[in-house]
């Protein structure tokens, strides 16, 4: 048997790669983080499939769960939010699935920063603005931040940041961040994207705490950076008309007249 590690995306239910969905559809035995997986998702799952709400489980339940299944030769849809390559507890189950010489494999999902921008309809790396993203968060109960991975020493890059799990400190994200990017610099506020009652709310590092008060919530991603709605950015030489692409038709680069290109 196989565990499948599957990405579920951000929220709504057809945000998910054929191959997770079709993976769902094979296993009979799927275990979902259900605190952020819609339950719309499981019904590709087959009939009479067992179905498992992991949100109130341990890790040593959540294993027990697939020794179970790898005992009786069933593979199981492991179902998470987002994609499953940052904060998904995914490392931990792995770690203990080698130990056990379970297999598993992994089906990467639509990350809840790419839904964020999408729902804001925005390029997060603009030509001589910003061509870096920071993924991040602050320090929380699950896991502590590392010593040198702060809030303040990645604003000093002016990358995009897209700042997770750490709208119910968000005073402190600005008054951390507003020294290097300035009191006028863009954010953005994202709850729940792509979910029916999605909500955004667009301000400043000046204006953000006004603008948000009393909508503060625990899922939400807080975009910042200069990035966001800029409309005075460089354009890309990858469309202009001397710019000299590889891929041409035969002939039509000077450089390549008469080979491949």
């Amino acid at each position: 048997m196989t565990v499948h590690f599957i990405g579920a995306g951000p929220g709504a239910a057809d945000l998910i790669t054929l191959r997770g969905r079709d993976l769902i559809a094979s296993c009979p035995v799927c275990l979902y983080a259900g605190s952020l997986v819609p339950e719309e998702l499981l019904t590709h799952c087959p009939e009479g499939a067992k179905i498992v709400n992991t949100a109130s489980m341990s890790l040593d339940d959540i294993v027990a769960e697939i020794k179970a299944a790898d005992a009786a030769g069933h593979d199981v849809a492991r179902l998470h939010s987002g994609d499953l390559s940052v904060w998904s507890a995914m490392g931990e189950q792995l770690r203990r699935l080698r130990a056990e010489g379970i297999a598993y494999d992994v089906t990467p999902g639509v990350p809840s920063f790419a839904a964020a921008a999408a729902a804001l309809g925005a390029e997060l790396t603009l030509p001589g603005v910003a061509q870096s993203l920071v993924l991040t968060r602050t320090s929380g109960r699950a896991s502590s931040m590392p010593d040198g991975e702060t809030l303040e020493n990645f604003a000093k890059t002016g990358a995009t940041l897209a700042v997770h799990l750490s709208v119910h400190v968000l005073e402190e994200v600005v008054d951390r961040l507003s020294p290097s990017y300035g009191s006028d610099c863009p954010v953005a506020v994202i709850w729940r994207a792509t979910w029916p009652d999605q909500k955004i709310i667009k301000a400043t590092l000046g204006t953000v705490i006004e603008a948000t008060q009393g909508e503060r919530g625990r899922t939400a991603l807080i975009m910042v950076g200069h990035a966001l709605g800029a409309e005075d950015f460089d354009e890309s030489c990858l469309y202009a008309a001397d710019y000299d692409r590889r891929y041409r038709p035969l002939g039509t680069n000077p450089r390549f007249p008469e080979g491949t290109e």
